[in-house]
């Protein structure tokens, strides 16, 4: 039988920790390793496994990337930076010490990366942790900060993004939750000798059933408190996603219970508690008004338009294009800047990495995969779309249209905001869409103001919505026209569609750079309100897809729609003949008369800014 060796013996062959020897063998990296009851053993001339994670920057190990795969929804770094791809952004950590204020705040839009940084932090300051994850990465070049900082603090790490509920009650259970699955994590402390029955008995009921309102406000204190005496060492205290919980209460009506609960954690957790070595926050929105910070002169605030921190969270265009590069994909680079780049932090342009990566992971799948809009689905923030819905007076939309042609708004902001205030005044819509991630800036502020525009291709979508919804407000209050509209289109009378449409036009918002998709929008959000008809939109018929296929519920009348637009009013006719060219050449009529609907038109619609051409066959 071949000799074996224990995973201690391994860690120190092969210079690596024992943690990490143990993760090669449970993910069956390690030829011939064997598990006997709850223990290792390895075969003793077994090699060291390669290292197979990507680091990019400075200090790449491979210059094509293996096929790791992409850290979709992987928020934990020890696993991101080991078993994942990985773009360095751990001279974070150096830039950090060297500043190290006792409290600091870190305001992003969502998905930038707040929780994969701040599980990195924990990663290398706590007790225990492995240090090989780091091997290869920038901040392991400097030998003298790690030597004296790495592993050496105990750590609270808790995140409140799951902090919502319907009501209070269903919220606070949330919280408690979270607070008593991170004692489980500390839950060695109740077999320490350094702590006696009395310091351990609010921990014992935090991890019950029902603590005390009590325990839950002093509870982070009370295990950065207890985690000092049990290591001798002042711990670090991370809380990722601070403010949703007073985001998700505001919005469902129990604000004031939630502030006087967050309030007074953080309170005993970063004013008063003496058993703190530092405490690193993040959130969406900076919130010091609040009085959740009151009296706490050492807070150090970083938002998006701090130059500090700035290449950290997002990626930069060069780490982008490495990337692409690394998958092959160097072709889709300057798709992937119109859709996800844009976006200005401090003095560094960004993209959102939530987008990059699974715009990669789409087009490692399908080469001919199209961007998609990955961030607004997921972005969550309820308030942001509810002001945008309530901000429907003239000057708002005009500025908004402004915004979607490519144009610059200058803004006096606050970022500074408390809930209430946020709402109180249509004006500080402006504030809220920049703090979480809506607009950008084009410059560094200057004087409080702020020179304001749409970072990309896909934030512009959700303002085209809603555009596209206070048209289809507007147009549902004019049902006499729309009556007119939809005889006209079953009589064939092109000149009473031309007629109405024009007026439509010149009544809604000039989406200049929007072009087709909006007239299709446009034309399609006008005619999906008749009762009597069904209508679709891309609809498979024929050899193609039809731009708007209509037909009567009783299948009397039934109509293709093609839409086209034109830079030049003279190709308005031009237009309307290729229109109908590709309406007979691809047979989007098929449809019509496979459901056997009695008499079919074909309408070719041709726009041109505020004006159109109609053509019937």
């Amino acid at each position: 039988m071949a000799e074996m060796i224990s995973v201690r013996e391994a860690a120190v062959r092969w210079n690596i920790t024992e943690r990490r020897v143990a993760t090669l063998c449970k993910n069956g990296r390690i030829a011939g390793a064997k598990k006997q009851g709850n223990r290792w053993l390895i075969p003793a001339d077994t090699q060291k496994p390669a290292d197979q994670r990507l680091k990019t920057g400075a200090f790449r190990k491979t210059e094509r990337a293996p096929k790791l795969p992409l850290p979709i929804g992987v928020s934990n770094y020890c696993l991101a930076s080991s078993e994942y791809y990985y773009i360095d952004k751990t001279m974070m950590i150096k830039d950090f010490i060297d500043e190290r204020p006792m409290v600091t705040l870190f305001t992003r839009p969502r998905r930038f990366g707040k929780t994969l940084n701040m599980s990195m932090l924990k990663c290398f300051f706590e007790i225990g942790g492995d240090k090989s994850i780091f091997d290869g990465l920038a901040v392991f070049q400097d030998k003298a900060l790690c030597e004296a900082y790495m592993g050496k603090y105990p750590a609270v790490f808790v995140s409140l993004k799951d902090v919502d509920g319907l009501t209070f009650e269903d919220a606070y259970d949330m919280l408690r939750e979270i607070i008593r699955k991170e004692c489980v994590r500390l839950q060695f402390l109740m077999d320490s000798d350094a702590l006696t029955d009395a310091e351990k008995e609010p921990m014992k009921r935090l991890l019950g059933n029902r603590p005390e309102r009590v325990d839950i406000k002093n509870s982070l204190a009370l295990l950065c408190s207890l985690l000092e005496k049990h290591y001798g060492q002042k711990p670090i205290l991370l809380i990722d996603e601070y403010d949703v919980p007073l985001d998700k209460a505001y919005y469902h009506g129990y604000y004031p219970q939630m502030i006087d609960l967050i309030r007074a954690m953080f309170q005993a957790a970063l004013k008063t508690n003496s058993s703190l070595f530092f405490a690193v926050l993040t959130g969406c929105l900076r919130v010091s008004k609040e009085s959740i910070f009151t009296g706490l002169n050492n807070l150090m605030v970083h938002s998006i338009s701090d130059p500090s921190f700035d290449e950290y969270f997002g990626f930069t265009d060069e780490e982008v294009g490495k990337m692409l590069s690394d998958y092959g994909l160097e072709a889709h680079h300057q798709e992937a800047r119109e859709w996800y780049d844009g976006y200005r932090f401090g003095g560094q342009d960004v993209y959102c990495p939530w987008d990059v990566i699974n715009y990669v992971y789409a087009l490692r799948v399908d080469p001919q995969a199209e961007p998609k809009a990955y961030w607004l689905n997921t972005s969550g923030n309820a308030m942001v779309r509810e002001l945008i819905s309530k901000s429907a007076d003239g000057t708002t939309q005009m500025e908004i249209e402004r915004l979607i042609e490519g144009e610059t708004i200058t803004k006096t902001l606050n970022e500074q905001l408390t809930h209430n205030e946020i709402r109180s005044s249509i004006g500080n819509i402006w504030s809220l869409l920049y703090m979480t991630g809506y607009l950008t800036t084009t410059q560094r502020p200057s004087g409080g103001r702020y020179a304001l525009r749409i970072p990309n291709r896909e934030v512009r979508q959700i303002y085209m919505q809603q555009v596209l919804s206070w048209f289809n407000h507007k147009v549902e209050s004019e049902t006499d026209k729309l009556t007119n509209l939809y005889a006209a289109f079953e009589t064939g009378d092109t000149e009473t569609i031309k007629e109405i449409l024009d007026e439509q036009l010149l009544d809604t918002v000039s989406f200049y750079d929007a072009r087709e998709s909006f007239y299709h929008g446009f034309l399609l959000a006008l005619l999906s309100t008749c009762a009597n008809w069904n209508v679709s939109s891309n609809i498979e018929t024929g050899k193609g897809r039809s731009d708007i296929l209509v037909s009567r519920k009783d299948r009397k009348i039934g109509f293709v729609v093609e839409v086209k637009d034109v830079k030049d009013e003279e190709k308005l006719d031009a237009a309307c003949d290729a229109a109908l060219r590709q309406i007979d050449e691809r047979d989007y009529t098929a449809i019509l008369r496979r459901f056997r609907v009695k008499e079919i038109r074909k309408y070719a619609i041709a726009f041109w800014d505020k004006e159109c051409r109609v053509v019937m066959k």
